[in-house]
């Protein structure tokens, strides 16, 4: 979306470099990438379970999904390798920033009992991850048309070296962290 674009360039870039002391603008962290991801556990069983997740997560995204198959065979879950079992999206560029852009403004704040997402999901090295219990939160989403809530995982990759400056650069974007 070019509103946090623009809104990075002008506003996000002075602040991290004031705040954390960077001395050239292209030191300060930024997004790489966002990978959405969904476990369909139910693919084992139904195999149409994968297809009905995949639109949903075309339509969220706005991008075709990659299809991750079993790595080993696993007899108590009725697992054999290869089998369907996840999907995941990996945005970049204008898809990655619309997309945060919906999650922030859009789809977050539909969450019941909304208090702000959790500000310990950091992986140390700069990376957030968020997890969704269901898939309505999203607007693209008809209620009607959907077979099974499903939860997704997103995770934000930054460059930033360390979780301060991930969480200080995500604030700058609106990410809502719980106080």
């Amino acid at each position: 979306m070019e509103i946090l674009k623009q809104k990075y360039k002008e506003e996000i870039i002075p602040e991290m470099m004031r705040k954390f002391g960077y001395k050239n603008p292209m030191a300060v962290p930024r997004l790489e990438k966002i990978v959405v991801n969904i476990g369909v556990s139910d693919a084992v069983q139904n195999p149409s379970a994968i297809d009905s997740a995949l639109k949903d997560l075309a339509i969220i995204t706005g991008q075709k999904p990659l299809i991750r198959r079993a790595r080993k065979s696993i007899s108590n879950f009725h697992l054999r390798k290869g089998m369907p079992i996840g999907l995941k999206v990996t945005l970049r560029g204008e898809r990655m920033y619309a997309f945060l852009y919906k999650l922030i403004n859009i789809a977050l704040p539909r969450v019941r009992d909304f208090q702000g997402v959790s500000p310990n999901s950091f992986d140390g090295r700069g990376n957030y991850t968020l997890g969704i219990k269901e898939q309505l939160i999203f607007p693209e989403i008809e209620y009607d048309k959907i077979d099974k809530i499903r939860g997704m995982d997103i995770t934000i990759v930054t460059t930033a070296k360390t979780d301060e400056e991930a969480k200080e650069l995500l604030s700058l974007f609106g990410m809502p962290f719980r106080k």
